[in-house]
């Protein structure tokens, strides 16, 4: 959408004063404002239009700043406006005030303005994806990784004093308590033996 120049509404309002309202004087004080200091402040018709080219400048910057703001479109008509400003002011004489001369000015920053604007935000598109480039081919920077110290390792169950007993016995099976008896019948009483002759008697 292209914007509508803002500027070219103080000066269509001048050329409608000089052009077709010729009994109506810019210079004349319109109203008179009394100040704390106690002098007058005469506000003319002028200084009325002046002000408010200035307040449709501060617009016209406003909406350039913004990002997708202005076409090429809106700049050729800023230039459009400045061009036949200063052409009216250079070739008629009734446009060869200060007040118009003023006007024409503001017309030429509001142009100055939209091409800076333009030129800074296409060199900032321009640059983001050299930058992004460049942040890719860069290795990132790899923080240091601090590793938890292992834990401790659990001590090893003390196996309990039966336990031990019970392997203790596995291993070595427990001795039976009957026992042979060894044969010997010259000891063994009552089993009907007589001692020898030679045995000398007790």
């Amino acid at each position: 959408m292209v914007g509508f120049p803002l500027l070219l509404i103080p000066l269509a309002v001048y050329n409608i004063i000089v052009l077709l309202m010729r009994d109506v004087s810019l210079s004349e004080p319109v109203l008179k404002l009394p100040l704390m200091s106690g002098a007058e402040w005469s506000i003319s018709l002028s200084d009325i239009l002046l002000a408010f080219a200035a307040i449709m400048l501060l617009l016209e910057i406003v909406k350039g700043a913004r990002p997708g703001a202005k076409f090429l479109t809106d700049h050729l008509l800023s230039l459009i406006v400045f061009a036949a400003a200063a052409a009216e002011f250079v070739l008629w004489p009734k446009f060869g005030t200060s007040t118009f001369f003023l006007l024409t000015l503001f017309a030429l920053v509001d142009f100055l303005t939209g091409v800076t604007l333009r030129r800074r935000r296409y060199a900032a598109v321009v640059a983001a994806p050299v930058s992004k480039a460049a942040r890719e081919i860069e290795p990132e920077a790899v923080e240091p990784r601090i590793e938890p110290a292992p834990a401790p390792a659990a001590p090893a169950p003390v196996p309990s004093a039966a336990s031990v007993a019970e392997s203790v016995l596995l291993d070595h099976p427990e001795p039976t308590m009957a026992q042979p008896a060894v044969p010997s019948p010259g000891i063994q009483p009552g089993d009907g033996a007589h001692p020898s002759p030679d045995t000398p008697p007790r």
